[in-house]
């Protein structure tokens, strides 16, 4: 098979194996705790037609914890009124397949006017035309229950199951460390204005799993890294944090409380205390230049890059 064939049908979803880990147990428990809510509410052949849908918001949550069309709003919005665009497709359009079409059409355009687009809609809206007697028979009540009751489980299922896991978390603004820093903070050599991402993304006229500011902050990142891959002694700072950018159980986030400032780098010491990942809440002290070896990246504090 040629370059450009596996190119073409493949997508860079490089992770850890511990992500991948994760992200198995997470939908494992969301869809095992949602299956047994949708056979109480619908019956076997409910629960059939419902739990692809929140399956695949499950994929969304639990893969991709930190992506935009994950985020609550996207999940409930997108989930709750696609169900009701579908149940009220279902009640007017006697043509079943008419019917289908408009319900998983017009999710997608109240989904685009609400800005919730989240995937999985389509699929909860062509349920309610299509599915069995039993969800037929609950009416706009299938938007309540089991949609709604659905969304809350998969809601909290993934904020608590991503809470385990230090370099993920649920909805993502709940993270206490960003890879960039407020432009209010810290201010790149080189950055792209956001206005020009803004008209850049007008143009393509595309949904982009990211925002502007998202982008903007991946540029600035990469233009740091560009110009400074790796850390050297003078650039570890009293007060700042750093990651080791390691995969899984390895990963941690540093944070340089105190140090003992020497011309001899055997005595240029630093202490710093573990705030997140292994070790967490430990503290311990090494030179600056093994600290420096350490380090992969700078992190900044949310509270401060949200500025």
């Amino acid at each position: 098979m040629s370059k450009k064939v596996l190119q073409f049908l493949s997508a860079d979803t490089s992770v850890s194996h511990a992500e991948k880990l994760a992200s198995t147990l997470g939908g494992f428990t969301g869809i095992f705790l949602i299956s047994v809510i949708s056979f109480y509410f619908t019956g076997a052949n409910g629960a059939a037609l419902i739990v692809p849908s929140m399956g695949a918001s499950a994929v969304l949550v639990f893969a991709v914890p930190h992506g935009k069309l994950s985020q609550p709003w996207s999940l409930f919005g997108g989930q709750l009124s696609s169900a009701a665009v579908g149940v009220s497709c279902y009640y007017l359009v006697p043509n079943i397949f008419l019917a289908s079409g408009l319900a998983v059409g017009l999710a997608i355009g109240v989904m685009h006017i609400l800005r919730c687009i989240h995937p999985p809609g389509g699929a909860t809206a062509l349920a309610a035309v299509i599915g069995s007697t039993q969800i037929h028979a609950l009416g706009y009540e299938y938007v309540l229950t089991p949609v709604l009751l659905n969304t809350v489980i998969i809601f909290a299922t993934a904020v608590a199951f991503n809470s385990f896991f230090p370099w993920r978390r649920y909805p993502v603004s709940l993270m206490r460390f960003t890879d960039a820093p407020s432009f209010n903070v810290k201010k790149p050599s080189r950055f792209i204005d956001k206005q020009h991402i803004e008209r850049a993304l007008a143009d393509i006229d595309l949904v982009v799993d990211l925002n502007a500011d998202d982008l903007q902050r991946l540029f600035a990142l990469s233009l740091e890294h560009a110009e400074t891959p790796t850390f050297s002694a003078e650039q570890i700072k009293l007060g700042h944090y750093y990651t080791n950018s390691k995969h899984g159980a390895e990963w941690s986030v540093r944070h340089i409380i105190d140090e003992a400032v020497s011309d001899d780098p055997k005595k240029d010491m630093v202490i710093y205390r573990i705030v997140e990942g292994h070790g967490l809440k430990s503290a311990d002290s090494c030179t600056r230049t093994e600290f420096a070896n350490w380090a992969v990246r700078e992190l900044f504090p949310t509270h401060l890059a949200n500025n």
